[in-house]
């Protein structure tokens, strides 16, 4: 089977690609090769004959149309997926997020792709402060990141209906793992920890996620594909439910920093207090995570510990100034 995976070179998306081509299939890895786009993360498969690359934003009618020739599925993984990042620049999420989705749908559909996996997120839902959402709670975004996001979602959704193209959706909870662009709380923290620097944590710290690691997420996504049926929303969480405080703990102990780098900051605007996922529904066709939260969290930190060829690169460039600017010390 040929499969696009859009935003092949990012954290989930390199993953997913992986999982792909490990089960025999040919993959084409479109992406725009933004900031956190990293052609790194494909450096393993890279060489495969199975494995092709475009360079390209699924916003472009071109590009989307030129990429979804003689594909049969599509998994849509291209985003802007940083709240801090959304909150200084709300229009680029829109145009990646929702123009960007609608147009790699429909040209999909003028393609004949037979199935098409719109990858979302459990922000969409909001924060929740008992219990788990379920695939049929209503989407309340709460970020102009997640709303973009939930707009992706709705015009995949409506395109479903009015046309009857074969859609299916993911929604994941928080995800950690090696090759996680250092914006993000573990690779962040972890990263910083190993360097003695500060780890800024929001508020209080008490902020809760569930957490799954990135191979169980790839696998959830792929197990949708393979028997969701269309039209239909899969939760794909792990259970681990967790204070960012205590992830920030747990990461100090595995890297053996201090405590003293903990340093509070100013809350960031309109932060959801609490995700949870109920994936009742993904675990009845057949998939469970399989990554222990401390097993994957402990060998996440050696990933970074071991591959500083990977993130000092990325931590000295555009990352560090936009970090400087947009993030230190809020």
């Amino acid at each position: 089977m040929k499969v696009l995976i859009t935003g092949g070179c990012g954290f989930i998306g390199s993953e997913v690609v992986r999982v792909a081509i490990e089960q025999g299939h040919e993959v084409v890895n479109l992406d725009k090769l933004t900031y956190a786009g990293n052609p790194a993360n494909v450096a393993d498969v890279a060489d495969d004959p199975r494995y092709s690359f475009i360079n390209g934003d699924i916003a472009d009618p071109q590009i989307a149309t030129q990429s979804v020739q003689g594909v049969e599925v599509v998994i849509n993984l291209a985003a802007e997926s940083h709240v801090d990042r959304s909150l200084h620049n709300p229009t680029e999420f829109i145009e990646t997020d929702v123009v960007g989705t609608a147009t790699l749908i429909m040209a999909a559909r003028e393609a004949g792709v037979r199935r098409f996996v719109q990858v979302s997120t459990d922000e969409v839902y909001g924060s929740i402060p008992a219990g788990a959402f379920k695939e049929t709670d209503p989407i309340q975004p709460s970020s102009p990141y997640s709303a973009s996001k939930a707009g992706g979602d709705l015009q995949a959704l409506a395109i479903h209906h009015t046309f009857g193209q074969d859609i299916v959706i993911t929604r994941g909870s928080n995800t950690y793992g090696p090759r996680q662009y250092p914006e993000k709380l573990v690779p962040l923290f972890i990263t910083n920890a190993l360097d003695g620097l500060p780890l800024p944590v929001y508020g209080d710290g008490q902020q809760i996620r569930d957490w799954i690691h990135v191979r169980d997420h790839a696998e959830g996504i792929w197990h949708a594909m393979e028997h969701g049926e269309a039209g239909q929303v899969y939760n794909v969480g792990g259970g681990n439910e967790w204070p960012n405080l205590e992830i920030t703990e747990r990461i100090l102990a595995h890297t053996g920093a201090s405590d003293d780098l903990i340093t509070y900051v100013e809350d960031r605007p309109g932060h959801d207090r609490r995700y949870a996922l109920d994936t009742t529904k993904l675990r009845g066709m057949g998939w469970a995570p399989k990554v222990d939260f401390d097993d994957g969290l402990a060998s996440t930190v050696e990933w970074y510990r071991e591959r500083r060829d990977w993130w000092e690169p990325i931590k000295s460039g555009e990352y560090a100034d936009w970090h400087a600017k947009n993030y230190a010390g809020r």
